[in-house]
């Protein structure tokens, strides 16, 4: 058998397949691809490309089809909002910040002010997290010791971290409305408090180095306690350690992921948690696929972890199964539907499916 009919046999069986595995599933043709897709409202999205050049920044209200089962309603995006941005975009934060802009400003968007960072140096790329009480502000750096503290209203620091450590930052992330969480490109965590500039707390890594690592974190909306959280840390091994806040060095599950690098890039790694599902994370960002587990039936000991679904749709292109340049740059679930997740690959396809759990025991 060709290639070629292989390829679409491939195809064909994919087709079959996903009308029985996505209750819904869309897509969104991009001119440039995105690694930055953010919710601004329940049914619309902020993309923005991450070309050096001018990019497209857009907000799009997803097909209707999702929120309602009636064949009358669109099954297609809508472009809301859009303009352009000269240079590149490449956190969710920033993002967020255009769309409000977009809507003022329909083709040009322009800048109305600068981030000072602590350090000059940005070549391992800015990191952000968006302050989640009080007045508007986002945390950020490029390496653990630049992390600062800054008002966006006035664009002026407030504080900054008081540490001497260059390891290069690859995720950072807010558990409450002061305490937030580092993740070092080399596997290390931080736990901070804006408040106290000096109480850095550091969890090496203990063994893993050599691998480029970045986490997600789920908080408990029902809790004031930060320590409730629990933080995944995803490696370029294909690696995810599990753990509570409250004893980091102390993985709760390890599991070795059934995952096929495509990609050398460390830049597209992801892992989040289903913020309305237990037990469940998304990884992607190593081949075209975003790859969904549960964690319930994990433990300390490194095991290996097969996907309770896999999301192919990024590979079809053309009729035919692209498994070789096709790779997922972003992905990020809806924050109150359980099974609905919007995804985004490097040919600009943008992708929202609902899956289907066919286990009988919900994750």
């Amino acid at each position: 058998m060709s290639e070629t009919s292989l390829d679409e046999k491939e195809f064909d069986d994919w087709f079959i397949e996903s009308l029985k595995i996505y209750n819904n599933i869309h897509e969104y043709q991009l001119e440039h691809p995105t690694r930055v897709i953010e919710w601004t409202a329940e049914k619309t999205i902020c993309v923005a490309g991450y070309s050096l050049s001018k990019n497209e920044i857009l907000e799009l209200l997803l097909p209707l089809k999702l929120f309602a089962d009636d064949n009358q309603v669109s099954v297609y995006f809508k472009l809301v909002h859009g303009g352009f941005s000269d240079g590149a975009l490449d956190h969710s934060s920033y993002s967020h910040f255009c769309c409000v802009i977009c809507r003022q400003m329909i083709d040009v968007i322009k800048s109305t002010g600068d981030i000072q960072l602590k350090s000059a140096s940005s070549d391992k790329g800015v990191k952000v997290a968006s302050g989640i009480t009080g007045n508007p502000c986002i945390l950020h750096g490029s390496q653990i010791s630049d992390i600062q503290l800054t008002e966006l209203t006035s664009g002026k620091p407030l504080n900054s971290v008081e540490t001497d450590s260059p390891d290069a930052l690859s995720s950072l992330q807010f558990v409450s409305g002061s305490v937030f969480l580092a993740c070092a490109r080399n596997g290390d965590m931080y736990v901070g408090d804006t408040r106290k500039p000096s109480a850095l707390q550091q969890t090496p890594a203990g063994g893993r180095e050599g691998a480029h690592w970045c986490m997600g974190v789920k908080t408990d909306l029902l809790s004031s306690d930060p320590s409730s959280c629990s933080v995944a840390r995803l490696s370029s091994s294909c690696q995810v350690f599990v753990s509570d806040l409250r004893d980091l060095r102390a993985p709760e599950s390890k599991a070795q992921l059934d995952v096929q690098r495509k990609t050398t890039d460390n830049d597209f790694m992801k892992v989040t948690w289903a913020p309305a599902l237990d037990n469940c994370l998304a990884v992607s960002g190593f081949d075209g696929m975003v790859q969904i587990y549960n964690t319930a039936s994990g433990r300390p000991e490194l095991v290996e972890f097969q996907p309770l679904f896999v999301h192919r749709g990024h590979m079809m292109s053309d009729d035919q199964f692209d498994t070789s340049s096709a790779v997922v740059t972003a992905h990020v679930w809806h924050p109150s539907r359980p099974r609905t997740v919007l995804s985004a690959a490097v040919g600009g396809s943008v992708h929202v499916w609902d899956w289907v759990d066919k286990a009988t025991a919900s994750c």
